[in-house]
């Protein structure tokens, strides 16, 4: 019998491993935008408390005052819309003798958070507000209406500073940039600073004055970071 010749089949390999490809020349700046507008909208905590020898009693003087304050909030031009209810407590009131507590009566506290749009008008919020029955105006801080507009802005003026750096970089390096690879933004929390209470119970005049209010200015800013591709 014929024998058939025996077929070896290799498989191919390759005769040197592939090198590593070296990573692109970069430069990285980081760049900062800031726009600074007169602030055009704002934001008051206003509350009334009251106190009574019975819980029910207490809960229905604060009804008398809260309905009264919210009704001139809105005879102000402020809508319905633009008033929530943020905190609202009924809780007894005690007090303490030769080491004793004692039960004084209790004390019922609704807080609203008003968003006034008409920022001329805020200082008369106000003084109206505790000029019907409100104890407690606190909180206020200013924005804008239109803040994307602001961020979109500083977003811009933030690229342009990185590639204003990457541009002084590149001719100081004798080099020059052929792509832009990566915009990076930092997002930051956002921090607004709160004021402290400005009135209270018993500030108020027979015919309520309107507070004056400065609103300042408001900084929105943004920042990023910037990778091109140099040669």
């Amino acid at each position: 019998m014929k024998q058939l010749p025996l077929l070896l089949v290799l498989l191919a390999t390759p005769a040197f491993a592939q090198a590593p490809r070296a990573p692109d020349p970069v430069i990285v700046t980081s760049g900062e935008g800031i726009v600074k507008r007169a602030p055009d909208r704002a934001w008051v905590a206003i509350a009334a408390e009251s106190r009574a020898r019975t819980a029910p009693e207490a809960q229905k003087l604060n009804v008398d005052a809260m309905t009264a304050v919210l009704d001139k909030i809105k005879s102000l031009g402020v809508p319905a819309e633009a008033i929530q209810t943020t905190n609202y407590t009924v809780q007894p009131d005690f007090e303490y003798q030769n080491g004793r507590q004692n039960l004084r009566g209790y004390i019922a506290r609704n807080q609203v958070e008003v968003r006034v749009d008409a920022l001329p008008k805020l200082g008369e919020i106000m003084a109206n507000a505790v000029g019907t029955g409100a104890t407690n105006v606190s909180g206020v801080r200013f924005d804008l209406k239109d803040r994307e507009a602001a961020e979109a802005e500083a977003l811009r003026l933030a690229v342009r500073d990185a590639r204003r750096r990457a541009d002084a970089a590149a001719s100081g390096a004798g080099v020059k940039i052929v792509q832009v690879m990566r915009i990076d933004e930092q997002r930051e929390p956002e921090i607004r600073p709160m004021a402290m209470p400005m009135m209270r119970a018993g500030m108020e005049a027979a015919a309520p004055a309107a507070v004056p209010v400065e609103g300042g200015e408001i900084q929105v800013r943004a920042h990023v970071t910037l990778t091109v591709r140099i040669e």
